[in-house]
């Protein structure tokens, strides 16, 4: 069919043919420029109206947060965090939109204001700034690491609060920015399938239509917040009865002290409070903020429940929530725990860091004295030893009855262990060349001790078979010492020997040698 002559006439149809076929196009190609831009404008006014409710429903949630503290004070100020995070992601939508137009020359009529959606078919404004081969540019990276802030700072002020579950999937589905899969069912970055090939009029609507998610996301946390608040705060069947304790365990023959509450502190006052059988005057026992004072024997060492119930009228009938709790009872201390964080031992000379409390007493009631021992912290000492070779830590506590009670105990002291020499990072024996020898350095270091003690090498022997051994001051040879070196043979061992080093704490023991083989 390709091949033959074409006659003049079979041209002139086949060029009519290619007209008509891009005439169709043209008036296709407008009316669905023009169907995008009424989507658009559906949109926009969508968001102008969702605005002005979403405002009225933040309004009624902050004011309902000053009248009712207790009830709404949280929702309101997640409903403020939620309407700041939406209102800048949602002025940077419009600054995409606003470069959109600027890039194209598109501008609004003067006198409708609407755009000229029939002349906004570039397809190549967004394609050249976000996208180039199969990667985002800088600029399309930034608007996708703008939309994952928006999710996850939505997210976070949600928290992981079980009754904001459903709430956190809608919002990841209307947010999802995964790969999409195409009708030829390959994965398409999401920003690619939206925003790549389409004309600016279709990009554009898609932002206003991401702009509309926004302000759909804020209507329904603003409701979300006013609808469970106000579940929980019309039944008091939403209401726990809480112990709390002064204390989590209490001495035999103590009387329990603490507060039963109920849940969020309702500002409710019961008609009978009963506890432990006992029917409690509730006048007496009830607070301003509806907590109840509790006061009664603890009883004998073990487990023990609290039992009673609240009684309120609701809805002109008695309500009665249960109260059940429990409590510890133990017994009163008569020995302190005094442990050495390191081991078993502490070391002459050196700071020996230690734990030193008393079981049931806080910290600023308890005493701890020995030779050489430190307060540093909450519960923690040093013990730095001197002279002996043992130590006794007295420990004195003062109970809440302002009873005293003591404990002690004994901690043999010993002397920290002799050094190792090291030269290059090598102890004992080793074989190295001439050159290496020259230069290195000596250094000391205690090996398998848990205490950070630096030492100093001052002064090393170095002896050479055959040449008078060489005192050096300080780490490394000096001349005479590589004088000497240079006329070792392959083979002979030299030694580095009689190592002395300081530290800023006790006196160093000997320091092991180091013999080194000449290779060459």
């Amino acid at each position: 069919m390709a091949g033959g002559k074409v006659s003049a006439r079979q041209k002139m149809i086949n060029l009519m043919y290619l007209v008509f076929i891009a005439m169709m196009a043209m008036n296709m190609s407008k009316e669905v420029l023009s169907a995008f831009g009424l989507m658009e404008a559906k949109f926009a006014e969508s968001n102008i109206a969702a605005s002005e409710t979403n405002g009225a429903l933040l309004d009624d949630l902050i004011t309902k947060g000053k009248e009712k503290k207790e009830e709404f004070a949280v929702p309101a100020n997640k409903a403020q965090e939620v309407n700041r995070i939406s209102d800048r992601f949602f002025k940077y939508i419009e600054t995409l939109k606003a470069d959109l137009l600027k890039d194209g020359g598109y501008v609004p009529d003067t006198e409708t204001g609407k755009l000229p959606f029939e002349a906004m078919d570039k397809t190549d404004i967004l394609d050249e700034k976000w996208f180039t081969g199969d990667r985002l540019t800088k600029a399309g990276q930034a608007v996708m690491a703008e939309i994952e802030k928006y999710k996850s700072d939505i997210k976070a002020v949600l928290g992981t609060d079980v009754k904001y579950k459903k709430a956190i999937e809608s919002f990841d589905k209307r947010f999802n920015t995964g790969p999409v899969t195409n009708k030829e069912g390959k994965k398409i970055d999401w920003l690619d399938y939206h925003f790549q090939g389409f004309p600016a009029i279709a990009s554009y609507t898609k932002l206003t239509a991401m702009q509309n998610d926004v302000k759909v996301t804020e209507a329904n946390m603003f409701n979300l917040f006013l609808g469970n608040t106000l579940t929980e705060a019309v039944s008091l069947k939403k209401y726990q009865a809480i112990i709390l304790a002064d204390k989590s365990a209490f001495f035999a023959g103590e009387k329990f002290q603490g507060k039963v509450v109920l849940g969020k502190y309702a500002n409710v006052t019961p008609t009978k409070l009963t506890v432990q059988g006992t029917e409690i005057d509730v006048a007496k026992a009830v607070d301003s903020s509806g907590a109840a004072k509790l006061d009664f024997n603890v009883g004998n060492v073990g487990e023990h429940k609290v039992e009673g119930s609240f009684t309120f009228l609701e809805d002109g009938k008695p309500l009665e929530i249960p109260i059940v709790g429990n409590y510890v009872v133990v017994p009163r201390p008569n020995s302190a725990t005094i442990s050495a964080d390191k081991m078993n031992v502490v070391y002459r000379g050196v700071d020996n860091p230690m734990t030193i409390s008393f079981a049931g007493v806080p910290d600023n009631k308890v005493t701890a004295n020995a030779n050489g021992l430190k307060k540093v912290g909450n519960g923690k000492y040093n013990m730095k030893p001197s002279t002996g070779t043992e130590v006794k830590i007295n420990v004195s506590a003062t109970l809440d009855d302002g009873s005293k009670a003591g404990d002690s105990k004994t901690f043999r002291i010993k002397d920290i262990p002799a050094p190792t020499g090291f030269f290059r990072g090598v102890k004992g024996s080793t074989k190295m060349s001439k050159s290496g020898v020259a230069k290195g350095s000596v250094k000391a270091d205690f090996e398998d001790f848990d205490f950070e003690l630096p030492l100093r090498v001052t002064q090393f022997d170095f002896k050479v078979p055959g040449q008078p051994t060489i005192t050096v001051n300080g780490s490394k040879l000096d001349g005479r010492a590589k004088a000497a070196l240079n006329r070792a043979r392959r083979g002979q061992t030299v030694q580095i020997l009689n190592i002395k080093a300081k530290s800023n704490g006790p006196l160093i023991k000997k320091i092991s040698p180091v013999i080194i083989e000449i290779t060459n």
